[in-house]
């Protein structure tokens, strides 16, 4: 198992042990209720993945390269439901 599928692994458990919907996930670890979720939202949720602490910065910046369609620097409710989809097919 490669390192970005780990990682995704442990988001989906995350996801699926704790919140009724990923939607659920999304609305809680979006902490200031924008409905984008920011870097530290994703670092939150990264920690609660229990992804370990050094990497968490970086996974972050490469989760939200690899996501934000959009170009802001935050991912959506529209890039994280794409996320979720590709955990699901990982």
């Amino acid at each position: 198992m490669t390192t970005e599928e780990s990682i995704l692994n442990k988001i989906q458990i995350l996801i699926t042990k704790h919140f009724e919907t990923p939607k659920a996930a999304f609305e809680f670890f979006d902490a200031d209720n924008d409905r984008k979720l920011k870097k530290s939202e994703i670092i939150k949720l990264l920690k609660e993945a229990e992804i370990n602490g050094f990497i968490r910065g970086i996974v972050s910046s490469k989760l939200i390269e690899g996501y934000d369609k959009s170009g802001d620097e935050l991912v959506d409710w529209d890039e994280f439901k794409a996320a979720i989809a590709k955990i699901k097919t990982a």
